[in-house]
């Protein structure tokens, strides 16, 4: 297979992503966060871009590419998003038999279109019982200690790193952590939002109010607040926000992101 070599200067891929409006690519391209790979330095044809659970790949198709797992890469778990069919055939070939191919749901960045009162509102109407909390060194460790709500703090180094870059609104049920909304990851002028809310306590309304308190707090920053779906849920609850469906896109679940072809030890 042909060679992969880590690139630092990221302005050698951008031409290869150019048109992609997806802000995890940028926070790479922008050195903000993840990594990126192509099949050359000097002339880079294809091109790969890992950032926390996601991998864009872009240029001319490589199974090189898409067999990659940077060596300090512990999850065998990546979604998988290719810009043409000739790499989603790649993509489907190399992970035969453990991988998922799905739908996700791209949502319209529009600067201008959030509704402050009716953020705020939605803010004032948090269920009883319940208290929203800035997420600060107590309930960034909170979020840590659990699976199901570690992403919404996962991609920092640590709360070092999130204090500085990073911002979020917790719900809790007394000391419970109930649900979160957070930057999953930054860029220049911006996050992409991260909502999880513990199984128990789903369908409360609890998951909207973080989101609502979160969006205010990267207006009052002067941050766009990036939404993407990974389920209609999602989109419909992004809507109850003030953001707007723009298309479905096909990624791929990769259970087996290991970086060795089959039977390779």
């Amino acid at each position: 297979m042909e060679k992969t070599v880590e690139i630092m200067e990221k302005n050698r891929i951008a031409d290869l992503f150019a048109g992609w409006e997806e802000t995890l690519i940028w926070s790479c391209l922008q050195d903000c966060m993840g990594r990126a790979f192509a099949d050359s330095v000097e002339n880079p044809r294809s091109a790969q871009i890992l950032v926390g659970d996601f991998c864009f790949f872009a240029g001319r198709p490589s199974e090189s590419l898409v067999r990659n797992k940077p060596d300090d890469r512990e999850s065998n778990f990546v979604i998988m998003v290719p810009s043409s069919e000739e790499w989603a055939h790649v993509i489907e070939k190399a992970y035969q038999g453990c991988s998922k191919k799905i739908k996700r749901y791209a949502i319209k960045k529009e600067p201008d279109v959030f509704d402050k009162d009716k953020l705020e509102n939605i803010v004032k109407n948090c269920p009883k019982g319940f208290s929203l909390r800035r997420i600060d060194e107590e309930v960034y460790r909170h979020a840590m200690e659990n699976p199901w709500s570690a992403d919404l703090c996962s991609q920092f180094k640590d709360y070092e790193d999130y204090r500085e870059r990073g911002l979020g609104t917790a719900a809790f049920d007394g000391h419970i952590l109930a649900a979160g909304a957070s930057s999953y990851t930054v860029y220049r002028g911006g996050i992409e939002i991260e909502v999880d809310t513990r199984r128990d306590y789903r369908r409360k309304g609890l998951a909207l109010c973080c989101a609502a308190q979160l969006i205010l707090d990267c207006l009052e920053r002067g941050l766009y607040p990036s939404w993407d779906a990974h389920n209609p849920a999602s989109v419909a609850l992004s809507e109850k926000l003030g953001y707007h469906f723009e298309k479905e896109y096909t990624a791929y679940e990769v259970f087996g992101f290991t970086g060795k072809e089959e039977g390779q030890l």
